[in-house]
């Protein structure tokens, strides 16, 4: 099968478009067969590679993808050929304690497809059929590809983890990211007033048009001394970190007594400056997130198509031009997801990612 992957860690010029091994489903496995994939944050630093996660190498990225059914495997019902899915890039063991009380993101063997697997840069992909969800009606290919890993990660943190109500503030940092915009995007519907950051005056646009209420410049401006001014020196219910280092003091100086900070990921660096005083005198909540349950993902599946949320699509390229997308996401140029069309002209074997 044609796939976009890598034989050594490194950056993008390492990365090859050409032939792979087509996988076979086992009992209990789908084999999808990929019409459109979406690079997150994470690619990038399975790419680079991640202190203590060893992946087989070479390996194929993209834990996000959307496509239909080629193959089922023995004992698995409800899904046969030809039917549109999309999939849930977390796997779980299914008998440990935090499975058997339906936290499967506290797995203590959780993966993710595309990281510790071979994942969705290709003409097909292996997952567990209990993995799979109906596409949902009205989407695009590009659209279904692009809201699973996000929206599942923005779900948890703010329905499950923060249990944000209507009424409350959010404050957001990086807005154009997957996660961000998923962020916005649930919880204006729930009924939230939201604070957006950014260094771009056309995101912060952008997301103006999207509903946000305040939007922030960091560069030109003090981010928490702004939210405190426009909340009457009160601050935000609940302050959505994907950043890490850059805005983690601006976080824990922008949330309001009681407080909960939710974290998921740290992209420009692990180990922030701490302001412990901060969070006892304010009594804040720091929440850790990592992707979401079952019970999570069918929520948000239900909540996109019930609410018709749509993910927000930067650009769509050719599986070929893989390297240019991986390129794109680490310029932090983007807005919304970038997309790889699966369902291209074979290139030769070994042939480099334009």
């Amino acid at each position: 099968m044609r796939a976009l992957y890598f034989e050594s860690h490194g950056d993008a010029s390492g990365l090859v478009v050409g032939q792979r091994p087509k996988p076979r489903p086992g009992e209990g496995e789908v084999l999808l067969g990929l019409r459109a994939a979406s690079l997150n944050h994470l690619d990038l630093f399975v790419l680079r590679g991640l202190p203590g996660v060893t992946v087989e190498l070479p390996h194929i990225g993209g834990a996000d993808g959307a496509g239909t059914v080629a193959e089922v495997g023995k004992g698995v019902t409800g899904w046969r050929a030809g039917d549109e899915a999309v999939l849930n890039p977390g796997l779980w063991c299914g008998r440990c304690e935090s499975c058997t009380r339906g936290e499967e993101s506290q797995c203590i063997g959780f993966r993710l497809v595309g990281e510790h697997v071979d994942g969705t840069f290709a003409e097909f992909v292996k997952v567990p059929a209990s993995s799979l969800s109906p596409k949902p009606a009205g989407m695009s290919w590009p659209e279904a590809a692009s809201f699973g890993l996000t929206f599942l990660t923005a779900w948890r943190m703010l329905m499950t983890r923060a249990r944000l109500a209507a009424g409350e503030s959010v404050l957001i940092h990086g807005i154009g990211g997957g996660v961000a915009l998923a962020a916005l995007a649930i919880a204006k519907r729930v009924g939230a007033t939201v604070f957006v950051t950014s260094s771009s005056e056309a995101k912060l646009a952008r997301a103006t048009e999207m509903g946000a209420d305040h939007t922030l410049n960091y560069t030109s401006c003090d981010v928490a001394r702004e939210v405190r001014a426009l909340t009457g020196k009160r601050g935000v219910d609940v302050v959505v970190e994907t950043v890490g280092a850059a805005t983690w003091t601006a976080s824990l100086r922008s949330a309001a007594k009681g407080g909960r900070i939710v974290t998921c990921g740290a992209t420009t660096g692990a180990n922030p400056t701490e302001e412990v005083r901060l969070i006892f005198w304010n009594q804040l909540s720091i929440l850790g997130s990592t992707m979401g349950s079952s019970a999570d993902w069918r929520a948000m599946v239900r909540a996109v198509e019930d609410w018709g949320l749509r993910p927000v699509v930067d650009s769509v390229l050719p599986l070929e031009s893989g390297r240019e997308g991986y390129e794109r996401m680490a310029s932090g140029e983007q807005f919304g997801k970038i997309v790889l069309d699966v369902t291209g002209v074979t290139f030769p074997a070994g042939q480099k990612g334009a």
